[in-house]
């Protein structure tokens, strides 16, 4: 299977930003434009406060819509956290795990990732997993040995008839929110690697099924370039997704 056999996903993370008014305006906006959605997945990833409105406005569009992080237990004391049943029940489709802001900022541990991942995917939600490597681990030569540590960990619980509503997202912490960029050749070999470690963990025609998105500083002018690459079947978009006018050139890379 070819990258262009699976259908290009393009997300946008719009971390702790934009309120109420401009989010809902984004969403009206990108809705307009997305026709049926069969040629491509679109989705936003938001800030909890505001999935239900999101999700309605959305409604009637092929448009998905996302919580940022989850609890993998169903209730509880754990004050501040969402369980994964509370997405759904506000309307969102699916949810990030494992974002490196999550793992850096918040101190996140691997040995949490994998009980994310197979609790979103028990509650119906489908689960964009992120990896990736610090610029501290890339200049010692650890990207290949903290990408697939990340794998592991991540996709422990994972059977093979999962594959299909898995999406993983290889985000260079370097490259988010700098302004860097991964080279071609860069995303192009750790690509390659994150699939050939996903055929060796589900076989050939699972590993086929899984997008892998690049996240780091996607704008504009570089989503075309990126999106050529094999093994990049998507893109995971931070700052440019606050904005119509970033955004939907991103989508559109190809017109």
């Amino acid at each position: 299977m070819t990258h262009r056999s699976r259908k290009p996903y393009i997300a946008g993370n719009w971390k702790m930003n934009l309120d109420r008014s401009r989010s809902l305006d984004l969403i009206k906006t990108v809705k307009g434009r997305l026709g049926d959605g069969g040629d491509r997945e679109v989705a936003f990833f938001v800030p909890a406060i505001y999935l239900a409105d999101v999700t309605a406005v959305a409604q009637g569009s092929p448009l998905g819509v996302g919580g940022q992080n989850l609890w993998y237990e169903a209730n509880g004391a754990f004050t501040g956290e969402l369980a994964p049943r509370m997405l759904r029940e506000v309307g969102a489709d699916r949810v990030l795990i494992g974002h490196s802001e999550r793992r850096h900022v918040f101190h996140e541990p691997d040995e949490w990732m994998g009980r994310k991942v197979r609790a979103a995917l028990d509650a119906d939600l489908l689960p964009i997993y992120c990896i990736g490597e610090t610029l501290d681990e890339r200049k010692a030569g650890k990207t290949e040995r903290v990408c697939k540590r990340q794998l592991e960990s991540g996709c422990e619980k994972i059977r093979t008839e999962d594959a299909h509503r898995l999406t993983i997202a290889y985000e260079p912490v370097w490259a988010i929110g700098t302004g860097e960029t991964a080279t071609i050749d860069q995303v192009g070999q750790v690509h390659r690697t994150i699939r050939k470690w996903l055929v060796q963990r589900l076989g050939e025609d699972a590993a086929n099924l899984v997008r892998i998105l690049y996240g780091g500083s996607v704008k504009p002018d570089n989503a075309k370039d990126l999106m050529a690459v094999d093994n990049v079947d998507g893109l995971l978009v931070g700052g440019a997704s606050l904005q119509a006018e970033t955004f939907l050139p991103i989508i559109e890379f190809d017109r």
